[in-house]
């Protein structure tokens, strides 16, 4: 495994590596680079969660879109306009801190998706599916995991085929999610002007810092992901350019697709239903009555909706719909992240035969299945979960999927700052303003979200009822911390691991 050339850092590039960049492919343009991110930034699984808070719900988003989402997007924006390099997100890192900081990270990085696929997303896509096909009754098991099985590998094939395949079905998940919200936001216009607002009272617009808590962290993880067409950087026709352009438009895209839905379900539900992904759904179910069909109130304050003929025939659109966003979700994701473990094991922090790229297809093909394989186990195994301590395993799942996601993004952020002062010559298309400023704030999001999920209300009252997670008893908070913590050390002892066996195959073909 000889060198064959230079990285931007100084650092030679092995035969290995050379020979597998030989396979990727150029099919990645501006437009497409818009696309890829609004279908990775804007999911429909957090809305109803948004909801839940009331008004200081809708306060919450708006301040992360202008205090986060906008600092760390333009840091991203530097990041992948300066350096296109395969695996962008992993080799950042690496460049800044080193390949054994950089196995680490990008462990946390992939390590999410896979399991976010399996779990969350399938049920998203089930629960649009139930509520608009099967009156909101449970399909059958025998339907669950065959639906699940076609879910779940039809991204891997569709992760296997190259970008040039790749980039058309995250275009129609960008386009579904254009139609589903902008649709929804018309049929909330509609029925307000029709019904009246009801709205939640401006009063519960105010931020509270227990709302903090609880909503931002979920707020965080909406709005990562400005940085994962740059681990197809060499696919990319004109990164310089296409980069900043993309991620700007995203920015905004992203803000509107998600602060007009979040309004809707605040002004057409009582703030009792607004949970979860039943809140959406059952938000587009009471707003087609516009199109033909009745609302009758309960005493309890709940809703029954009875829709005609053909608001029915719509929302069996929107169902579709909602399985579409949810299906190109992960397939982004696993797209994006499959590339940058990949990219990290042939350049020696893995295993080097996962770093392997098809000849045929110029994707990540054993990885590909690895993440098929591994959501599938996921997939089975929350599906056995279904009494006794159900609503705690699947509190702790989110909460985890959300930390190691974020906690890959401390090494991605302050990668910006670092390579600035250790790279300072390098041609840089697009420049951070404020870069020191924009680092510190990015990352602190971070960190302070981090600590939050694992000491939920750590200085104002740690695991007490106000922040504590649903179904948890504030005598259970160290059985909270350690099935938190456990994941989290098993995956950095995993890619201590990896690195130790890239170094060694590495050492070995020198």
């Amino acid at each position: 495994m000889g060198p064959v050339g230079l990285a931007p850092d100084g650092e030679t590039v092995s035969s290995t590596a050379a020979a597998e960049k030989s396979k990727l492919r150029k099919h990645f343009g501006r437009a497409d680079i818009f696309f890829f991110l609004v279908c990775t930034l804007v999911g429909i699984d957090a809305l109803g969660t948004l909801s839940s808070e009331g008004g200081q719900g809708f306060t919450w988003l708006v301040v992360c879109l202008l205090l986060f989402a906008v600092p760390s997007s333009v840091l991203l924006a530097e990041l992948g306009a300066t350096f296109p390099e395969e695996g962008g997100p992993y080799v950042w890192v690496r460049m800044a801190f080193g390949r054994l900081a950089g196995a680490v990270n990008n462990l946390f990085y992939w390590v999410t998706n896979p399991v976010w696929m399996g779990g969350t997303l399938v049920g998203t896509a089930l629960g649009g599916l139930m509520t608009f096909f099967h009156g909101g009754e449970a399909f059958s098991l025998p339907f669950q995991y065959a639906f699940a099985m076609v879910f779940i590998w039809a991204g891997v094939l569709f992760a296997v085929l190259s970008f040039r395949v790749g980039k058309w079905v995250a275009t129609v998940g960008a386009l579904a999610r254009f139609a589903l919200l902008g649709l929804f936001s018309a049929l909330v216009l509609a029925y307000g002007l029709q019904h009246g607002f009801h709205g939640p009272s401006v009063g519960s617009y105010a931020p509270t810092f227990a709302g903090f808590v609880l909503l931002a962290p979920v707020v965080l993880f909406s709005l990562v992901g400005f940085e994962l067409p740059s681990a197809a950087g060499e696919e990319m026709q004109d990164a310089a350019k296409d980069v900043p352009a993309g991620i700007r438009k995203s920015v905004v895209a992203t803000g509107l697709l998600y602060a007009l839905p979040v309004l809707g379900i605040l002004v057409v539900l009582p703030e009792s239903q607004a949970s979860g992904l039943a809140g959406f759904s059952d938000a587009i179910r009471q707003t087609l009555t516009v199109l033909g069909g009745s609302v009758t109130a309960a005493a309890d304050g709940t809703t029954a909706v009875t829709l005609a003929p053909f608001s029915t025939a719509v929302g069996w659109a929107m169902g579709v719909l909602v399985a579409v966003v949810a299906f190109t979700s992960g397939l982004t994701w696993i797209m994006g992240s499959d590339r940058t473990l990949a990219v990290s094991c042939y350049d020696g922090a893995g295993p080097r035969a996962l770093g392997r790229f098809s000849e045929r297809f110029g994707t990540p093909l054993r990885v590909n299945v690895l993440s098929g394989v591994i959501s599938t186990l996921v997939f089975v195994a929350a599906s056995t979960v279904t009494s006794g301590d159900a609503g705690k395993f699947f509190t702790v799942v989110l909460a985890l999927a959300v930390s190691t996601t974020l906690i890959s993004y401390l090494g991605i952020f302050p990668a910006a700052w670092v390579l600035r002062r250790r790279l300072p010559d390098a041609p840089r298309p697009y420049r951070a303003p404020a870069i020191g400023l924009l680092t510190v704030v990015s990352t602190g999001w971070i960190v302070f979200c981090t600590v939050q999920i694992l000491f939920p209300g750590l200085g104002a009252g740690w695991f007490t009822e106000e922040f504590r997670a649903d179904g948890w008893a504030f005598s259970e908070r160290w059985t909270y911390l350690f099935v938190e913590l456990v994941p989290l050390l098993a995956f950095t002892a995993l890619a201590v691991a990896f690195w130790a066996v890239g170094r060694r195959e590495s050492s070995t073909a020198a």
